[in-house]
Parts: C-alpha cells; sequence; structure tokens
C-alpha cells in the first residue's frame, strides 16, 4: 500500500510504498477513501522539514538545551549521531481519515466490515486505528465531507472549552479551516459570531454565512470589536489563527468584556502581558486536540472509555458531533474544498501549500482491496541470500533505529527481513540499511527455512511469546532485555530451551564494553568474594509510558534494571542467590523506578544497584564501583576507567556500552557456531533475579532466586 510521509532532513514530500499494517486487539482496519489535508499543520511541517539546521533549531530552543545537556553526559559524537537519526526519521501526515472497515481486531464490539467510518488516520490507503478514535459516519454524509470530522472536532473542543451561551458574542480569531468550521458550530449555538482574518475571500465566505467579519488589514481590531458589542467587549475569544506574533493574544484579551473567555486553538506567539488579563480578570486556556481521551493510553489504546455521567465530550464524542451536525447540514463543509487529488497527484496540493485562497485539499484513494492489501514488500531486490547468517529483525522503534540496525549495517550483517506493525518503520530502515523485506506480519520471517536467526525489539509482554515463537520455528533467537516480565513466561522458555538445539541470547550490552572487559581482565576468571555498586542515573519518564505499565513493560526494575544485575553476575563470575528491593516513598508501587537492589551471590560476593529517575539530566547516567581485596575500580558513565591498586592506572576514550562487541561476537557464533556469547544459565539466573526484586518490594522481604 501507499502512504504520504514528510522527510524532516531533505524537506521532501515522499508517497512510501509499505506492506499493510495487520489488525491489532482493540483495533479497526479501515481502507481509506478520502483523506483531508490540514494545510495549517501539514504547511507547518512541510515547512519545518525545508528549513536549515540553524532555523530547524531557532524553532526549537527546548530541543536546543536537551542536546546541550545530552552533550555534557554522553559526549559530542553520540549526541551529534543522535539529533541526525531523530532527522532522518520521517513523519507520517495527515489525520483526517474516511475510510470502510475491512477488518476487526479482537474486542471490538461496535464496528462491522463495511462500515463507513471516520478516524484520525494518516494519508494512507490502509490505517488500523484504535476503536475510541473511530465513529460511523451517517447514511446521508459523503466521504469527502466526513473526512472534516477530526479537524471539526478539534474547533468543537476549543469551543467546548470557551463554554459559549445563547446569545453571547464569540470572535474567531483567524479564518483558516478550523476557524472557518468553528464560525458555524458557534453559529448554530445561537451566539453572535463575529470572524477575524486578513484573507478578503475567507472574510466574504464567512459573512455569506450570516457571520459578521472584521477585516484586520483595514481595521483597528480591538475598537472594532467594541463598536460591535455597544463597548462591552467580547464574551469570548476562540483563536485559530498560527502566526508568530504576540499581538494576537494581547488583542484578544483587550477586545473581551470583563471576566471574559480567551480559548488557544492554534499556534501563536505567547508572551502575555499580565495587564491585559489582570485588569479584567480574563480566563485564559490552551485547548488540546479533539478532547478528553487525547493522548491517554488507557483511553486510546486499551479502548478505556470515560463514564458519559462524568465526561459527556470525549474526542469520539466530539467526532460523532461533527458527524451529526453535518448529517443535519448545521455545518456546511462542501463550501470549503478548494481542491481534490488523487493519491498519486499528491505533489500538487505539498508543492502548494501556500497557495493563496487554498482552505481544504482533499486527497481521493481509487485502489481496490486486492491491490493494497500485501503483508510484505520487497525492498532490495539485489538481496542475495547467503548460506548461513541470515537475520530477521522483529520490532523497529528507537532503540532498533538508534543502536541495533546501525551496529549490524557496520557489521555487514546478513538481514533479509525487519518487522514492524505499522510497516513505515521497518521500510524505512530497510531502504536505509539494505534489508531485503519489510513485513508487518513476524510469521512470515519464521516460516521462511533460509532465516537462522531472529532478533527481538519489540514490547517487553511480547518477548516470551516471540522467543518460544522463533525457538519452535528453529531459529537463533536474541531478544533485547528483558527475556521475560512473570515467571511463568520465563519457566516455560526454560523448558523449551532445554529442548532445543538453538540459542537464546538477551541484549546485555554492558558485559561486552571493553571497560567492563578490562575490569573483568583485572578481576581475573575467579575473583572472590567482591562489592559491586552500580548506579543507574536513569532520568524520569511519565508514568503513562509503555515501560511504565506492569502488562506491557513490566516496569523499569525488571526491563532495565536487569542490565546491572547482569554485569555484576560477569564481574563476580557467580550466579544471584537472593535479592532484596527497597523503594523511596511511603507507598512505593510495583512499578517504582527510585529503588535500590541488594544481590547476594553464590560466592560470598555483594552487589548494590542504585536505580534512580530522580537525579539531574546534567549529571552523568551511569558508575560502577568495584572493591576487592583492597582495590579498587570505577567505570564513570562507560567513558571513563579508574584502576586503584591494579597496575593498570586506567583509560578514556568514546563512550561505548558494548553494543558493536556484542554483535560482533553474536554474529560470529552464528556463522562458525561455538557457546553462546552468554550462557543461558546466566541469563536465566539474571531474569529471575529481576523479576523476583519486585516481588521482594511486596513482601519487603529478602527473596531466595
Amino acid at each position: 500500500m501507499k502512504q504520504i510521509i514528510q522527510d524532516l532532513k531533505s524537506g521532501k514530500t515522499i508517497l512510501e510504498n509499505i506492506p499493510t499494517p495487520g489488525i491489532k486487539q482493540g483495533h479497526i482496519l479501515i481502507q481509506t477513501k478520502n483523506t483531508l489535508v490540514s494545510l495549517g499543520t501539514e504547511k507547518m511541517l512541510v515547512n519545518f522539514g525545508k528549513a536549515s539546521y540553524i532555523d530547524k533549531a531557532r524553532q526549537q530552543p527546548e530541543k536546543v538545551k536537551q542536546v546541550l545537556n545530552k552533550i555534557k553526559t554522553d559526549g559530542l559524537r553520540p549526541t551529534l549521531e543522535t539529533v541526525f537519526r531523530k532527522l532522518n526519521e520521517p513523519l507520517p501526515l495527515g489525520y483526517c481519515n474516511s475510510g470502510v472497515v475491512i477488518g476487526v481486531g479482537k474486542g471490538v464490539k461496535e464496528f462491522n466490515i463495511g462500515d463507513r467510518v471516520v478516524s484520525n488516520g494518516n494519508h494512507a490507503e490502509v490505517v488500523n486505528i484504535p476503536e475510541n478514535l473511530v465513529a460511523k459516519i451517517p447514511e446521508n454524509v459523503t466521504f469527502e465531507d466526513a473526512s472534516f470530522t477530526v479537524v471539526g472536532a478539534i474547533g468543537l473542543q476549543g469551543i467546548r472549552l470557551i463554554n459559549p451561551t445563547f446569545g453571547e458574542t464569540i470572535v474567531v480569531t483567524g479564518l483558516g479551516l478550523i476557524g472557518l468550521i468553528s464560525v458555524q458550530i458557534l453559529k448554530a449555538n445561537g451566539c453572535n459570531v463575529i470572524g477575524i482574518d486578513f484573507d478578503k475571500e475567507k472574510l466574504d465566505l464567512a459573512k455569506s454565512w450570516g457571520i459578521n467579519t472584521v477585516n484586520a488589514l483595514e481595521n483597528d481590531v480591538v475598537k472594532t470589536i467594541e463598536s460591535l458589542t455597544n463597548n462591552r467587549g467580547a464574551d469570548g475569544v476562540l483563536i485559530t489563527a498560527s502566526a508568530q506574533t504576540d499581538s494576537i493574544i494581547s488583542e484578544s484579551a483587550q477586545m473581551c468584556r470583563k471576566r471574559g473567555r480567551v480559548v488557544l486553538v492554534g499556534v501563536i506567539g505567547l508572551n502575555i502581558n499580565r495587564s491585559d488579563f489582570y485588569d479584567k480578570e480574563i480566563s485564559f486556556q490552551v485547548s488540546c486536540s479533539y478532547g478528553p481521551g487525547r493522548y491517554d493510553n488507557n483511553y486510546e489504546e486499551k479502548g478505556l472509555d470515560y463514564p458519559i455521567g462524568f465526561v459527556r465530550w470525549t474526542e469520539k464524542r466530539n467526532f460523532e458531533a461533527i458527524l451529526q451536525a453535518l448529517s443535519n447540514q448545521s455545518l456546511n463543509v462542501s463550501d470549503l474544498i478548494t481542491e481534490k487529488v488523487d493519491l498519486e497527484n499528491y505533489n500538487q496540493i505539498y508543492d502548494n501549500l501556500s497557495k493563496k485562497g487554498a482552505i481544504a485539499s482533499i486527497i481521493n484513494y481509487k485502489s481496490t482491496k486486492e491491490e493494497i492489501l500485501s503483508s510484505k514488500v520487497e525492498v532490495n531486490k539485489k538481496f542475495l541470500v547467503p548460506s548461513n547468517g541470515v537475520i530477521g529483525i522483529i520490532g523497529a522503534g528507537n532503540f532498533t533505529s538508534a543502536m541495533i540496525v546501525p551496529t549490524l549495517g557496520k557489521l555487514n550483517a546478513k538481514i533479509k527481513y525487519i518487522a514492524s506493525s505499522t510497516g513505515l518503520s521497518g521500510t524505512l530502515l530497510a531502504k536505509k540499511y539494505d534489508i531485503g523485506y519489510s513485513t508487518t506480519d513476524y510469521h512470515e520471517i519464521l516460516k521462511d527455512p533460509s532465516t537462522d536467526a531472529i532478533i527481538i525489539t519489540t514490547r517487553h509482554n511480547q518477548h516470551s511469546k516471540q522467543v518460544l515463537e522463533s525457538l519452535n520455528s528453529n531459529k537463533h533467537v536474541f531478544v533485547e532485555k528483558p527475556l521475560a516480565i512473570n515467571l511463568e513466561d520465563l519457566e516455560s522458555i526454560l523448558e523449551s530451551e532445554s529442548k532445543n538445539e538453538k540459542t537464546i541470547t538477551v541484549g546485555f550490552n554492558r558485559r561486552f564494553s571493553p571497560f567492563s572487559q578490562s575490569a573483568k581482565e583485572a578481576l581475573g576468571s575467579n575473583p572472590g568474594p567482591i562489592n559491586v555498586i552500580a548506579t543507574m542515573n536513569a532520568g524520569e519518564i511519565p508514568l503513562e509510558h509503555w515501560v511504565q505499565d506492569m502488562d506491557q513493560g513490566g516496569g523499569r526494575i525488571i526491563g532495565e534494571a536487569c542490565h546491572y544485575i547482569d554485569l555484576i553476575s560477569y564481574f563476580t563470575g557467580s550466579k544471584v542467590k537472593s535479592v532484596l528491593l527497597a523503594s523511596n516513598g511511603t507507598n512505593p508501587k510495583d512499578n517504582t523506578d527510585n529503588a535500590s537492589i541488594l544481590l547476594k551471590y553464590e560466592n560470598g560476593s555483594l552487589g548494590v544497584i542504585n536505580y534512580f529517575s530522580n537525579g539531574s539530566k546534567s549529571y552523568p547516567k551511569e558508575r560502577i564501583e568495584v572493591f576487592q581485596s583492597g582495590k579498587n575500580i570505577i567505570i564513570d558513565n562507560f567513558k571513563k576507567i579508574k584502576f586503584f591498586g591494579y597496575k593498570n592506572k586506567g583509560y578514556r576514550k568514546n563512550q561505548d556500552k558494548g553494543h558493536f562487541c556484542q554483535f560482533k561476537s553474536w554474529l560470529n557464533m552464528l556463522e562458525k557456531g561455538g557457546e553462546p556469547i552468554i550462557p543461558f544459565d546466566s541469563i536465566y539466573n539474571t531474569s529471575r533475579a529481576s523479576i523476583l526484586c519486585i516481588e521482594s518490594l511486596k513482601t519487603n522481604s529478602w527473596i531466595d532466586v
């Protein structure tokens, strides 16, 4: 299938051929009929892509600060690699989609195949959308008109926040697409509506609907609004404009009556003059997208609805309200359509986003169902299948694109497949690194007998299932940590591994760092009882992030602190005997990420892991201290190592956490055979210990591993 994307590095808008997404649980697969180009939002993205690096930095000063902090902690080279990688990640465009349901995921109850629906899907021939972001189209509403639903809901949510009552005067500043929809909704609500803009054509269109208008080029907008309201001022101002100036927010406050309301839907300068708001006690609020539920993972991805008695208007109910307005013809969007093009001619729109008079552009999709349903596309036609060492990758997220695939590329790994849920991220990586195929169905990889090994980089709750499937398909497995997030799954893997000749490797890369290997060499193969303290300044991530979800990510202790359990086991040359975890706070939750772990080893060694998220971003992320018989070793952020009491004094070099050496060793094992690069009994011990850390937290006691 085809999808429109924006290359942020080159500024080009591209029609990419990618595999069709699969049907996820709680999601709906939609064959697109029409999409609406949101000229304001998409123009901003396209212009950002075309800007120079300096202009990109000027537009995002908060990102520049993050980059400077990262340089301080991680060094210049890794930081620049991260920045340029981000700029090399094209964005899917579009969020106003109408089409027909062609697939229904498990757990979906409201929709059936054949339903006509709207969603916030991208400009793509097929989209896979959560149930709470989909609404049915009334029979008398066309696909073209329905494609205005989502952008209409953005204006509607701003109106709900301004809370207009019958007879109030509401000013809409900016008569672009959202503004022209908003004035109609407000008029239907019984308000006296005044529209402000510079564009005469848009002003005339609003006037044809019975809206009072003010040309901002020809009038003092504040004085004009005062005269139109008998010097009382407007009851509220809805800002739908997009401009860098601070004058809009100032004028909006000035044109309000005492205790008026200002709601921002657009993007403007926000250097607020206190006196403009203070003198009249003006309230100001920023509207968030389509309504309650937006960016809430429980609502959008898990399908948990807000009770209507407590949250009357969610984003989905806002969709439905716009569709009802289209059905009863209180909202006219046909007059807003200034251009219609077929998908293949998309650049007629994107090459002329600043075209005078343009309001709304519609893209038509004419491909048949048979033409677009393919879960695999060939990307590199020159890929030759070698005799051994052929790899398939399941997962194409940030870590895969930032670290795994680039590292494998440097090692000339033979990657035949990469699988991603949407198809886009996998295809882009396949094109960049000469991977043979991109797919949205990882079973395509498992059933291919030429594939020797699978790399799994999906969300943590999928690891154990995909490890077992890979083993049962007679493949070697490399899985990013953790191996499993519960004991039941871990024991299933143990049982399968014992019956299988293929190897399991977990991405415990830190033991392969040259700093770790230098420390291990100094400690010796049998170091005796030692003490190791590992401190991770992990940084805060939002509680709604999937890693913090115990069902999906298992929490950061299981998902990330396992790195240090493995590293300490590597240094001690022993296995964890028992664990104790203590978290700060009076009532810590299972997904705590501020905790200390105490590890007792079979050889008498003792390990301490301080995993903290409450430190400064400017402080180094990782520090390992080793104590052995009157001697010490310190590894500082995997950039520097110091020895005290040993012959070696230490050294400093570029940050190296061991990924390159790890994959080099693993690829060598695949091609030449030999022992696993990490013994499975050590992997199992580390995995079990990390899971039992949470049991220790619950029971407030030592737990035997």
